[in-house]
């Protein structure tokens, strides 16, 4: 057992007035399999990159281990599988490459290969296997879930599980709480570690920030009681003391020293009576530091004047003469949320894409109704560039409603002024799903759009999704999600599940 101890770093990036990390300490154990939440823009591959010895920083990080970054960088795609793993795990002996292989059921034909054929999730299949197999290295594990559909999912948690001595950058809830055992999580003015896995980690939260609220409440209220009567308390006391000086009571001049002695009381009392106000203000202001404002979103989707919106009957898809899918039976009515399931390349983006009226070879018939009004969240994000208000007035949205959105998906005022070349690449997916729900339509056509998203914005969109009920085709792997969200699912073998 070894530690990583991190003291007193600091960091920004040159030309940004933005600090990522502010004088945080903590000290993680290479044993533990640890997860590694926050929400996007937080600093979490930043994180790993000054692990790496990337970025200059103030402060100290001190570890005895070394560490490898997934993904890793394959200097030679051409060369055939088994080569890229002998370069990359030098000497590794081959049955214990094969057991690796076979723990993450990766098909022997991959190795003899080209690994630039191999699909994503293969990829990134072997290259886990390769680096697991190296010695004395702690592994930094940077969203490895976006290229693999559920059932892949499920295989890599259960790997990962019978290893030891990582961090998992990921934002998939069944995913992390498959694998890890300790949550590393950035909030909003510190990082914390927790024991347990994501979901324990998200209970012990959610306490938290009950417990901050009523204690803020509390607070509230005994600041304001304190408040007037202190005001109370110093107004007797000025009161009593002009009683000093006026005329004979009683035929009697007043007792100076006795009234004097009453006022100076009254005035302390309100002295301490402030002291306490400040106190609670004080103890006040270090509640709800890092509570997550997850801000309700809305969505204002199109009524269509048939219950039917599209049909698929006898519907096949084919790459080149092969066969992916089908055939297929289904139907999309209004208020559908209709997912479509199964592995990668089983054709799913490509039904959107076929509703969408790009030209693919297919069989069957795809009925679509007339007049239907599409918005479409794409998988890809690479063609975003420039800012966001001329993306806005280039895909004809309402900039001032765009940008809220974004705010309320916890885009900072400062994030508004980037380049979206610039941003992370959850951010750039919030962009488009901020498009999609500034555009009134019939049926939402979203292509995994939840790839790199943070945990509480997933948690956002399945609170909208389900009180506005919108028309939705969808391909998403995120299992917590779908299982919220939809209304159906069809699996590309044909089958539909209500």
């Amino acid at each position: 057992m070894s530690m990583i101890e991190v003291a007193g770093l600091t960091f920004g990036y040159d030309g940004s007035y933005d600090i990522i990390f502010d004088n945080v300490s903590f000290r993680l154990d290479t044993d533990w399999k640890l997860g590694f939440t926050g929400r996007n823009g937080r600093g979490k591959t930043t994180f790993l990159n000054l692990l790496l010895g990337k970025y200059e920083y103030r402060g100290t990080i001190r570890t005895s281990v070394s560490f490898d970054y997934f993904p890793f960088p394959v200097l030679h795609p051409d060369w055939y599988t088994a080569d890229v793993l002998e370069e990359i795990c030098c000497g590794a002996e081959l049955w214990k490459l094969n057991r690796e292989l076979n723990l993450l059921e990766v098909p022997d034909n991959v190795r003899y290969r080209p690994f630039e054929t191999l699909s994503k999730g293969e990829q990134t299949k072997v290259l886990l296997a390769a680096l697991f197999l190296k010695e004395n290295n702690f592994l930094l594990i940077d969203e490895p879930t976006n290229h693999l559909d559920r059932h892949a999912r499920e295989v890599v948690s259960r790997y990962l599980n019978s290893k030891r001595g990582f961090i998992l950058v990921s934002h998939d809830r069944a995913f992390l709480d498959g694998c890890v055992d300790h949550i590393l999580s950035i909030n909003k003015t510190n990082i914390e570690v927790q024991s347990g896995n994501f979901s324990s980690w998200l209970r012990n939260k959610e306490m938290q920030d009950q417990f901050e609220l009523a204690a803020n409440d509390k607070l509230k209220k005994e600041i304001s009681r304190l408040s007037a009567a202190a005001k109370r308390t110093s107004g007797w006391s000025k009161q009593v003391e002009k009683t000093k000086i006026g005329s004979l009571n009683s035929g009697l001049k007043p007792d100076k020293g006795y009234i004097g002695h009453k006022a100076a009381k009254m005035m302390k009392r309100a002295k301490i009576m402030e002291s306490r106000q400040t106190a609670a203000i004080e103890e006040k202001s270090k509640l709800l530091r890092n509570l997550e404002e997850a801000e309700p979103l809305a969505i204002h989707p199109l009524q269509y004047r048939t219950d039917v919106l599209l049909e698929a009957k006898d519907l096949c898809l084919f790459y080149g003469e092969r066969q992916v899918c089908g055939p297929l039976n289904f139907q999309v009515c209004r208020g559908d949320r209709v997912a479509l399931c199964g592995r990668n390349g089983s054709g799913k983006s490509s039904i959107l894409k076929l509703i969408l009226g790009e030209s693919l070879v297919h069989t069957g018939e795809l009925r679509l109704g007339s007049g239907l009004v599409f918005s479409y969240v794409s998988q890809d994000t690479s063609f975003l560039t420039g800012n966001l208000t001329n993306f806005a007035r280039e895909n004809g949205i309402d900039e001032s409603l765009f940008k809220t959105i974004l705010r309320k998906l916890d885009f900072s005022r400062e994030q508004f002024e980037k380049n979206l070349e610039s941003f992370s690449e959850g951010q750039k997916k919030k962009v488009l799903i901020a498009k999609s729900l500034c555009e009134p339509a019939h049926l939402y056509l979203w292509d995994e759009p939840l790839n790199f998203i943070d945990v509480l914005s997933r948690m956002q969109l399945e609170a909208l999704l389900t009180e506005y009920r919108p028309t939705m085709l969808f391909v998403e792997h995120d299992a917590a999600f779908t299982s919220a969200v939809a209304t159906k699912q069809i699996d590309l073998s044909g089958e539909l599940h209500e």
